[in-house]
């Protein structure tokens, strides 16, 4: 039995540490790139005359933000000639009056804007793409949800890219966080997510690897969209699956880390919890999907695939913490009872060079901003250790959410609840679309706490504290999950 715990151990462990390694390789991309390619953030030349644009705004159930939405797309400085606006609206409340009401006022205007509604949500979001796209007029679509403040020159600052002489099927671009000081909980979405929209997204873009489209922020080209199979909804992340179909189909993409696109984070655990669940599963559906096109594709190098084994595979990081995790108690109990294996606990020491890269690649995004080396280092050690106990603290609920995803488990399309929300005196209580339900995960995750307790207390009766640092912030992260769930749901 042991032996089989410390292989399961080790086999963990090692895929945290190869994924850290291809992290790492991003980290030098990406900081060579920012060094020796400052030129490639620059707009190119504008096209003598301006191709016409569709721009989409899937939504459903929006009262807080989806006219602040169609505000923020009408005031575009593009000529209004030159683009159409399509509110993809599949609601079933008051959202539809609130979008009638902004389209007659548009239209008054001059404005090419129209609502579009299906008769149900088949396909959920991808099913509202694909019904939009055989409206479209547009040679290209631009693509926004509803919580997304793009700024005035966002298509100004984008279509140009298209017509840089290659085969550019995908613009995307950066998010910012209209609330990212609200709450330590939207400070940590946002060390994470800027690390992907720094570090990984122009890391992997600028090594010629795969990338994704976000769901939002973006512009494809039309052709591209088609040619590529269109919008698919058997995996619940149609933006990744759509990406790499299109990119084993020989398209390029474009990612722009210059050109921002300011968007609302969940600020209730709920809301994010079930972003994370989309997210987690949808990338294990489009591995399942995905990963043996990649692999018999041509034209495409061992280490971009090796690459792209470990974007798609992303989400299964949060199984390999959940179970070292897991495993590290009962390790500590082997550790103590066979001295046989001490070598081997040794050796696995080593492993600490996963937390090392890691800590180099959020740096990195995180001291992109310049604010000077030692507010740099200030504010990530403030920050870092946090984001990684909450993280491994999600690592049970997105655990469930991968192995649904790897064994074809269908579920609904849960899209993230917004509110409106950008400072500190904002609000989301009391407000619509938030179910105040404990569910018996939310009990799971404060058992998990209880566990890591004990894994703590443990360290002091056996004297060995080398796990005493992990289990101190699995208690934190499994904690503040368990309690903020808790919280929120009361209020």
């Amino acid at each position: 039995m042991e032996i089989v715990l410390l292989v399961l151990y080790a086999v963990f462990l090692t895929f945290i540490l190869f994924y850290s390694l291809i992290q790492f390789n991003l980290v030098v991309i990406y900081t060579r790139a920012k060094r020796h390619q400052p030129e490639d953030e620059k707009t190119p030349e504008a096209p003598q005359d301006w191709p016409f644009v569709t721009i989409q705004l899937p939504i459903y159930n929006e009262v807080y933000v989806v006219g602040r939405l169609v505000d923020t797309i009408a005031a575009f400085h593009y000529p209004k000639d030159k683009f159409e606006i399509q509110i993809l609206d599949d609601s079933n409340d008051e959202t539809i009056q609130l979008v009638a009401d902004k389209v007659a006022e548009y239209k008054a205007l001059g404005f090419h804007i129209e609502q579009i509604r299906r008769s149900g949500r088949a396909g959920y979001k991808a099913g509202a793409l694909a019904c939009g796209m055989k409206l479209a007029k547009g040679e290209f679509i631009a693509i926004f949800d509803a919580d997304f403040v793009p700024t005035p020159d966002f298509l100004i600052k984008t279509i140009p890219h298209f017509y840089t002489g290659e085969k550019i099927g995908v613009v995307q671009t950066r998010w910012e966080h209209l609330n990212k000081d609200y709450s330590l909980l939207t400070r940590l979405q946002a060390v994470g997510l800027d690390a992907h929209f720094t570090v990984e997204q122009r890391g992997r873009n600028q090594g010629g690897h795969f990338i994704n489209f976000n769901g939002t922020a973006g512009v494809w080209r039309k052709e591209t969209i088609t040619d590529a199979g269109g919008w698919q909804a058997d995996t619940i992340t149609e933006d990744l699956d759509l990406s790499y179909r299109a990119q084993i189909k020989g398209w390029r993409f474009k990612y722009l880390e210059g050109v921002v696109a300011p968007a609302e984070l969940p600020a209730a655990m709920e809301a994010l919890k079930s972003q994370q669940f989309r997210w987690t599963k949808g990338a294990a559906e489009c591995t399942i999907k995905n990963m043996p096109r990649v692999w018999k594709a041509k034209g495409f190098s061992f280490g971009t695939k090796l690459h792209a084994f470990f974007h798609l595979m992303n989400s299964f990081i949060f199984v390999c913490i959940l179970f070292s995790a897991l495993l590290s108690i009962p390790l500590m109990f082997v550790k103590n009872q066979f001295q046989q294996y001490e070598l081997l606990f040794q050796l696995a020491s080593l492993y600490i060079v996963s937390f090392i890269i890691l800590s180099i690649f959020y740096y990195t995004s995180l001291s992109r901003a310049g604010e000077g080396r030692w507010k740099n280092v200030v504010t990530f050690l403030r920050y870092f250790p946090l984001f990684l106990s909450v993280s491994m603290g999600l690592s049970l609920h997105n655990s469930i959410a991968v192995f649904e995803g790897y064994i074809g488990r269908k579920t609904a399309f849960v899209r993230t609840p917004k509110f409106n929300i950008h400072k500190t005196g904002d609000s989301w209580k009391g407000k619509k679309y938030l179910m105040n339900n404990i569910s018996i995960l939310t009990v799971l995750e404060g058992l998990m706490m209880l566990y890591f307790i004990w894994g703590i207390v443990l360290a002091f009766l056996i004297r060995d504290f080398g796990m005493l640092p992990f289990h101190i912030m699995l208690t934190f992260g499994f904690g503040f999950i368990f309690f903020s769930t808790i919280r929120h749901a009361r209020t």
